[in-house]
């Protein structure tokens, strides 16, 4: 039976607006025919309409394969996991987020040799546009420490400049849930298309994640517009139950989630995984001390990189972790989004 292409990828996920924008099928298509356009809440891909299978008729179907979208959602809590604990980076991290463990731990990993490349987000520090990035030094990792992931972002569209351009075999990615199931996906994945970009992840840190949010809408619209707030005022800006902006001159403005309805994505509202419960390490604020981060080892490898960013004294274990605050946020999400 052929593989299924771009057009049923479409007609499954793209025009339910089932599609969460994760950037892995303009990544792994061999034409490179997918793409995400600018402009204000963009929900899907674009395709300049040649596709291997569907105009060639050969086997392709690599973008419907990863697509994190296809099939049922994954609703559970915590997850599968190891070990559970707080920590936080034992060097100075200016702009992290909670206690800066996930820059610890991929500071230290291309510091020593474990990764050669990590696929991330960045931002731009006047305007806060983010995109997706590759970073390869551990200084330049720590200068653009900090939450970019309640944006949306294609993150995964640098994967293919990560795997294919620049032959990177040793990888890390940092994504919000609906990146790592596309990840989780290549992994299992017997596509011949896909297996390089599996076999060139060597780790996913997955972080928590209520929704994502648009950034044209929020900025343009909900901030510049609305609120009066230049993009160069704020100094950060941080999602618990609420969306809390820390301006430059200290003070403390709130957004309820109300009030972001609008800007938040519509593939998000049928996403039921708050933990990233496919990860090698799950990271986020929920259920630590303050200045702590939430890790949730799943893996051997997710083990492995904390270990060694102890040992070498990059990261500091602070203690153990409120279990129930987690699962309280995660039930809530499952709830919030499964369809009755």
């Amino acid at each position: 039976m052929p593989a299924k292409s771009y057009i049923d990828l479409k007609a499954e996920v793209w025009d339910t607006g089932r599609c969460s924008g994760c950037g892995a099928c303009t990544a792994v298509c061999p034409a490179d025919a997918l793409y995400f356009e600018e402009g204000r809440m963009v929900l899907s891909p674009k395709s300049s309409g040649y596709c291997k299978q569907a105009t060639d008729s050969v086997d392709c179907g690599a973008c419907y394969e990863v697509c994190p979208r296809v099939g049922e959602q994954p609703a559970e809590t915590l997850g599968d996991y190891i070990e559970l604990l707080a920590a936080k980076a034992a060097f100075d991290v200016p702009l992290k987020q909670s206690g800066g463990a996930v820059t610890a731990i991929l500071a230290n990993a291309l510091d020593t040799g474990l990764i050669d490349a990590v696929v991330t987000v960045t931002e731009d520090r006047w305007t806060l546009k983010p995109s997706s990035f590759v970073i390869t030094k551990s200084e330049i990792l720590v200068s653009h420490a900090g939450s970019r992931y309640s944006w949306w972002v294609p993150l995964l569209a640098a994967l293919r400049y990560a795997a294919v351009d620049k032959k990177y075999r040793r990888i890390a990615v940092i994504g919000v849930p609906c990146v790592v199931q596309a990840i989780a996906r290549m992994r299992k994945s017997r596509n011949d298309l896909v297996r390089p970009y599996a076999e060139s992840v060597r780790l996913v840190i997955g972080l928590f994640c209520t929704e994502t949010f648009d950034y044209e809408s929020l900025v343009s619209g909900k901030l510049k517009t609305e609120k009066k707030i230049e993009p160069a005022q704020i100094k950060k800006m941080d999602v618990k139950g609420k969306l809390e902006i820390i301006m430059q001159d200290g003070t403390t403005i709130s957004l309820t989630m109300a009030e972001l309805a609008s800007c938040v994505r519509k593939g998000c509202h049928i996403c039921t995984d708050l933990t990233s419960v496919y990860a090698d390490i799950s990271a986020g604020s929920v259920g630590s001390p303050s200045g702590s981060t939430t890790l949730i080892i799943r893996t051997p490898a997710g083990k492995n990189m904390v270990e060694r960013a102890v040992q070498n004294g990059k990261l500091t274990i602070t203690g153990g972790v409120d279990t129930a605050a987690i699962e309280k946020l995660a039930v809530a999400k499952i709830k919030k989004n499964t369809v009755k």
